[in-house]
């Protein structure tokens, strides 16, 4: 057992349970704060920032990169850390083209995604 994982293992699950829920505030600024009006339509800090060409993908990989090390310290599971990182690895690739990677960006929303695999690999998915 890593020492996240024992951590993890002799946390409180109120203290799990508000640590991801702090995660899914970050995830939803980062991804759905906003609403377009007259549409359905969210988006978020990462669609603001990742407008800004090259950096803004490297900016906003930092916060993306901290949902993931928190779920390995509450002890998510290497396949699900692996899913994590490739949605990560999909937005930053997509965002390496204009415009479409914004559009893209926008609509697959990977904190948000990854924040969705650490509830269901820590039973905290709600019906």
């Amino acid at each position: 057992m890593n020492a996240s994982a024992s951590s993890a293992a002799s946390a409180r699950p109120a203290d799990i349970r508000a640590e991801v829920a702090r995660l899914r505030k970050l995830a939803t600024l980062l991804n759905a704060a906003f609403r377009m009006p007259g549409t359905q339509a969210r988006w978020g800090l990462d669609t603001l920032i990742g407008l800004l060409p090259v950096g803004g993908t490297a900016i906003m990989a930092v916060p993306s990169l901290y949902i993931i090390w928190k779920s390995w310290t509450l002890g998510a599971s290497q396949p699900v850390l692996a899913r994590m990182l490739g949605n990560v690895l999909i937005e930053a690739a997509a965002d390496l083209v204009p415009v479409l990677g914004d559009i893209f960006d926008t609509a697959f929303k990977a904190d948000l995604r990854n924040v969705a695999l650490l509830e269901a690999h820590l039973g905290l998915s709600t019906p």
